[in-house]
Formats: C-alpha cells, sequence, structure tokens
C-alpha cells in the first residue's frame, strides 16, 4: 500500500504534473532509525493527510513513484527547484521564508529530505 502524503498548498502544480519535487523537515528514519522513503517507492499524493476534521474525506489526488531521495540544507535551494515544487516564478528565499521559516519556524540552514517522483498516469508533462 502506498504512503500518504499531503500536498494542500500544491494541490493545483500536482493538478498540472509540474510539482515533482518536495522537501520535508522529516521523511528520512522513522523511530527505530530504518529510512523512511525510497528510491522506487510509491506515494499517493493527497489534498490532505493530517488534521482533518471529523467526518471530512480524504482527498486521493495522483499516485507517484520516487525517484530520488537525498538530504540537503534548505537554504541551497535553486530557482529550478522552487519551480519543480510548483512555484515558477518565485524567488528561493521567499520559498524558504514562506514555507519553512514563517509556517514551521524551520531555519534556512536546516537540512531537510528531498523527495523526487514520477506520475505514474499518462498525464505528466514531459520535462
Amino acid at each position: 500500500m502506498a504512503r500518504l502524503m499531503s500536498v494542500a498548498f500544491t494541490e493545483d502544480a500536482v493538478h498540472n504534473r509540474v510539482k515533482t519535487v518536495t522537501r520535508r523537515l522529516g521523511w528520512w528514519t522513522d523511530k527505530r532509525g530504518r529510512r523512511m522513503v525510497l528510491a522506487g517507492d510509491h506515494l499517493t499524493l493527497c489534498r490532505k493527510v493530517m488534521g482533518r476534521k471529523p467526518g471530512e474525506p480524504l482527498v486521493r489526488l495522483v499516485d507517484v513513484e520516487v525517484v530520488n531521495v537525498n538530504r540537503e540544507v534548505l537554504d541551497t535551494i535553486t530557482e529550478d527547484e522552487v519551480a519543480r515544487e510548483g512555484f515558477p516564478g518565485m524567488a528561493p528565499e521567499e520559498f524558504v521564508r514562506r514555507f519553512f521559516t514563517d509556517a514551521q519556524g524551520i531555519a534556512p540552514s536546516a537540512v531537510v529530505t528531498r523527495i523526487e517522483w514520477r506520475y505514474l498516469d499518462s498525464e505528466q508533462v514531459p520535462a
């Protein structure tokens, strides 16, 4: 069974198949030290996973296959990578500030997990 991942802020980019990467503070190892996601794993991207109200449905958007997982310092993100995150035209500094520093209190110097995927359906926009 595919693991669920929320893409609430980037649902349109997922629908348009332009989001192909995400960065997460966690998602590297579990409590037992085992890797949480590896290349070849399947994920189900969802509108919202945690924090749903009672009775609020789980909206599954699409299944993807992980092609690369690595760790990197957050503020080394490039404009191209910000576009692949679903925010073309946004400056890297603004992306880090808005979605990590302001929203989650994560320092720009933090090491995060970068997860890259490919869409499993035929609607994927070619690179």
